[in-house]
């Protein structure tokens, strides 16, 4: 049973970060029914640290309540800055004696420099991942999820995403009810449909660095909405089919099928956002026929349906 919680703020520590884990672990609603916890924020010394906002944060302890406590959490923490051996030894002790070990952000390099994430599924910022699974390339990145629970370790995307993680936890350990409960008090959703890939900035590009396949690449930028084949593609780049194909691969890494889903899906996601078209006029512009198989093609690389990301990202006027 979760009942002792230490977190292990780090200068600098991110002020929001932080805050979501006080708000679910730190905030005493005993009285209305909820469970109750010790609750610490430590930091390696017990003396204060800077926030990424300009204060400073003043902790309760040192790394004591970190060595006995069951859940040890880890804010979002500058990536590149310094992290003493002692918060990373700390953090060892605590995973290997099955204590759960929760990162939110950018909090996940700490994890990776502690070794927790070898071998393990994980996820952190989309700004982040590449470079989390850059540098831990022993870690197993999942870059779209809100957050990733393998055994004892959790990781959390962005900011609000380490709320999901947590009321996952408190799902988990005190049953559905109560996590939707404290969700209805903390007024946020009890669970998010869909991933990271949603909230991924994702502008129309122009075309990619392909110099050979630049001509064609702009044309069908221009003609999204057109049904065309490799063979076709082919001919206007005076290649023989296989010939395009090994070299569409070899200038922008994937298949000219997958490369026109995807900037397809870039443009639905456009006229979702800025436009009031109707999902079944986009599927048309954006060159997918009909609005069943946009959604299939939009579900796979966004994480939600069409309706949901518009009533997410459209813009109001």
């Amino acid at each position: 049973m979760l009942r002792t919680v230490a977190v292990l703020a780090l200068d600098p520590v991110a002020a929001f970060e932080l805050g979501v884990l006080c708000e679910v672990f730190g905030t005493d609603r005993t009285a209305d029914g909820f469970p109750g916890y010790r609750f610490d924020v430590c930091t390696v010394d017990g003396r204060p640290v800077r926030s990424r906002s300009g204060f400073s944060i003043v902790p309760d302890a040192d790394l004591t309540p970190v060595e006995d406590a069951d859940l040890v959490a880890v804010p979002a923490h500058a990536e590149g800055s310094p992290i003493p051996p002692a918060a990373l030894d700390a953090l060892r002790r605590a995973a290997d004696r099955g204590a759960y070990v929760l990162s939110v952000c950018s909090g996940a390099f700490v994890l990776g420099e502690a070794g927790l994430l070898d071998g393990r599924e994980c996820t952190t910022h989309w700004r982040y991942a590449d470079l989390l699974a850059d540098r831990y390339p022993l870690a197993r990145v999942r870059c779209n999820s809100l957050y990733v629970q393998d055994g004892n370790l959790l990781t959390s995307a962005g900011t609000a995403a380490g709320i999901d993680a947590c009321l996952h936890l408190v799902r988990q350990e005190h049953g559905s009810a109560l996590a939707t409960k404290l969700a209805r008090r903390m007024v946020v959703p009890p669970h998010r449909d869909g991933g990271q890939a949603q909230f991924i900035e994702a502008p129309i590009p122009r075309t990619p660095d392909a110099p050979t396949l630049e001509p064609v690449l702009g044309w069908l930028m221009g003609n999204l909405d057109r049904t065309t084949t490799v063979e076709e593609l082919a001919v206007r780049a005076h290649m023989a089919p296989r010939t395009f194909a090994r070299r569409f691969r070899a200038e922008t890494g994937t298949t000219p099928h997958d490369w026109l889903t995807n900037q397809r899906v870039l443009l639905a996601r456009r006229l979702l956002e800025e436009t009031a078209l109707s999902v079944e006029a986009i599927a048309t512009r954006a060159g997918f026929g009909d609005a069943a198989t946009m959604r299939h093609h939009f579900g796979r690389r966004v994480g939600a349906t069409p309706h949901a990301y518009r009533a997410t990202f459209r813009e109001r006027v």
